[in-house]
Parts: structure tokens; C-alpha cells; sequence
């Protein structure tokens, strides 16, 4: 075999291992990239800026969507406990989803208005809780503290805007049992 031939199969060689190589990158780079994205869909759609946090749920395939929905719930339950909605929570509940991406006009803002109008069922909390728990299931327990401080702080922040006498009981016995509820549903992990 004359070295001009050794030497074109040595290149062959090469080329073939540094493209399948160069793909590989590529892709990773592209996996990356997209990882990236949609952190910052979940940062926007969130208001969390943990970036660990983020990056699990965007590993177990959490979207924009659920994420939103998962922190708007207990803030329409926690202004929903004492029967009905102060102009204060109201207030608090449509700046909180104009903070994490619900613009006026947009769906999610139009369905938190109408939870807003009319209290939902108690099967929403129940649905909110169940997921949470199967959430905990699969989550770091570092991700979930996280995300319950989170939204639990937001939560508090609906129930003392009803107001309560001169700063006291700004938060109602009825709203306390609530953000128990949210509480304790973190607390709980079920099976996946």
C-alpha cells in the first residue's frame, strides 16, 4: 500500500471521528441552549430567580404554562378563604400574574380574572396539592423548600392585602388555614 493511500484513509479516518464529534457539540450545544431558554421562560413565567430550581424543573419538563398556574392557585384560594375577594387581594393577585408573564388580554390573565369573579371549586386546591406532592416525589428537597418559600411569601402578601383593623389580624384565621393547607401540601411528596 503506497503512503499516498495510507495517508487519504488517515484523513478519511480523521475527518469521519471530528464531524461525529463536531455533531455531538453541536447537539450539545443546541441542548444547552434550549435548557437555557427555557429557564428564562421559567424565570419570567415565575418570578424565581433560582437558577437550581429552574433547571430541575426545566429537567423534569416543567413548562412556562404549569409553572405559572402552579404559583397563581394559591394566591385565587388564599383571597378566595374568607368567601370573597377583597379589591386589595384582587389587586395583589393581578399584579402578581402581570409579574410572572399573564398580561391583560392574554388567557391565563382572562381565566385568573374569571377565578377572581367566582370562586373555584375546592377540587382546584385539591388537584394544585396533588401535583405539588408528585412534584416533591421527583424534586430535590432544596428545590421545593425554595419553591414554597416562594409561594408561600406571595401567598401572605394576597392575605395582608385584605388589611385586617389598624395592622391587626392582617391575616384572618380563614387565610392562616389556607396557607397551612399550601404548606403542608409541600410537606407531603406522593408517588410519582
Amino acid at each position: 500500500m503506497s503512503q499516498h493511500i495510507l495517508e487519504e484513509r488517515r484523513r478519511g479516518l480523521e475527518e469521519a471521528f471530528f464531524a461525529k464529534h463536531n455533531r455531538e457539540l453541536l447537539q450539545r450545544l443546541r441542548e444547552k441552549a434550549a435548557s437555557e431558554t427555557a429557564i428564562e421562560d421559567l424565570k419570567a413565567a415565575s418570578g424565581v430567580d433560582d437558577e437550581a430550581l429552574l433547571g430541575e424543573l426545566v429537567e423534569l419538563g416543567i413548562s412556562a404554562e404549569t409553572l405559572a398556574a402552579l404559583g397563581l392557585v394559591p394566591l385565587v384560594q388564599v383571597a378566595w378563604a374568607d368567601g370573597r375577594i377583597d379589591p386589595g387581594e384582587s389587586e395583589a393577585i393581578l399584579e402578581g400574574a402581570v409579574a410572572v408573564g399573564a398580561e391583560p388580554g392574554s388567557p391565563s390573565y382572562a381565566l385568573l380574572e374569571g377565578w377572581l369573579a367566582e370562586k373555584p371549586g375546592s377540587e382546584m386546591l385539591g388537584a394544585w396539592s396533588d401535583y405539588v406532592g408528585g412534584l416533591g416525589a421527583v424534586c430535590s428537597k432544596g428545590s421545593m423548600e425554595a419553591l414554597k418559600a416562594v409561594t408561600l411569601k406571595r401567598a401572605e402578601k394576597v392575605a395582608e392585602a385584605a388589611g385586617g383593623v389598624l395592622g391587626v389580624h392582617r391575616i384572618s384565621a380563614s387565610e392562616r388555614k389556607v396557607l397551612s393547607q399550601i404548606a403542608e401540601a409541600f410537606a407531603t411528596p406522593t408517588g410519582a
